[in-house]
């Protein structure tokens, strides 16, 4: 979840008395950094249940990720001669959902070369907050696995000091070894391998009951894309698990729960509609099950959300609603 609302306060002074302004009047509290403050504090228990399971070297990987997009968001607005934005913690946000999107075992270069990506290449170069089409800790993540593909795909297992082999429930499967291995519990509450922020669905779950509490996010999205891939790997199961244990295990790992809660629900990067919201949350889903299921990669969350945020434009167009008192163009054009 990520960069989100711009505050645009233009007025104009007529006598010193009143303070003119144009429509839409709002007056509300809501700010950038309140929004990207509740985002921070929905995603910190996942976020320490990762680095209390990794060890040592998850927290370095999150604080080297999260000091280094906000270096990059300060001095690329420096460089470019523009208000400095780093207060607003969206920077922070990015570099937070980036470190959880990595495996604990990465080199300290790749969440640097990782957040100038985010920030520099998806974010400003693009206009800054609220102006990026693709989700900049995802695309980062992509742009990282196809660069370093074998560190990226390196999981350390839960209680191992250094990084190994080690394989993700989605992988045993992907691979048609055994299933015994697999234990729905512990992947609910974060005891097998995976990324550092994305292990334990309990604790993502529960940050995302906050968000939607502080009403920072709808669940328009989430349940729509939840659904889509639990209906479908409950009807087409693999791996010889029972139809039930198959779902399970597909919404419980892999990125998915992270990918859905926070990352796909981000202001700047989902439609506007509350109809355009479900049909992106649809469109994830059934891409993310495509890949999971035809494509040599386990994994397919973050390529699924990126190309639904390339798409979110054209969502958007076909699903604004009607300007009360107009006509629909077609009505228009058959009437002529």
């Amino acid at each position: 979840m990520n960069e989100n609302i711009n505050n645009v306060e233009n007025e104009i002074k007529t006598d010193g008395l009143l303070a003119v302004s144009p429509s839409p009047h709002i007056k509300n509290g809501i700010t950038t950094q309140k929004i990207m403050l509740h985002v921070i504090i929905a995603l910190l228990p996942a976020t320490i249940w990762g680095i209390i399971m990794f060890g040592a070297k998850a927290a370095v990987i999150v604080a080297v990720s999260v000091v280094s997009c906000m270096f990059f968001e300060w001095g690329t607005q420096k460089l470019l001669k523009r208000q400095n934005t780093v207060s607003d913690l969206s920077a922070v946000v990015t570099g937070l959902l980036l470190a959880m999107n990595l495996p604990s075992g990465v080199g300290i270069l790749i969440p640097i070369v990782g957040a100038f990506v985010a920030i520099v290449v998806v974010k400003q170069l693009f206009g800054g907050i609220g102006k990026n089409f693709l989700n900049p800790a995802l695309a980062a993540r992509v742009f990282l696995f196809m660069s370093w593909s074998e560190p990226m795909a390196k999981f350390t297992p839960i209680g191992v000091a250094d990084a190994t082999a080690g394989a993700t429930p989605l992988a045993i499967l992907k691979d048609g070894t055994s299933s015994m291995d697999i234990s729905l519990f512990d992947l609910f509450i974060g005891r097998m391998g995976g990324s550092i922020g994305e292990i334990s669905a309990l604790l993502l779950i529960v940050g995302a009951i906050y968000l939607v509490i502080m009403k920072v996010i709808s669940l328009h999205v989430p349940l729509s894309y939840l659904g889509t891939v639990a209906i479908i790997t409950f009807i087409f199961p693999q791996g010889g698990m029972s139809n039930l244990d198959f779902m399970l295990t597909q919404l419980l790992s892999g990125g998915l729960m992270l990918g859905a809660l926070f990352m796909a629900t981000d202001y700047v990067t989902s439609p506007v509609t509350a109809k355009g919201r479900i049909i992106f949350g649809i469109g994830c889903g059934l891409l993310t099950v495509f890949f999971r299921y035809f494509s040599n990669y386990p994994e397919g969350v973050s390529f699924s959300i990126l190309v639904m945020n390339a798409l979110v434009w054209y969502i958007d167009k076909a699903t604004k609603p009607r300007v009360f008192g107009t006509k629909k163009a077609k009505a228009e054009v058959a009437k002529k």
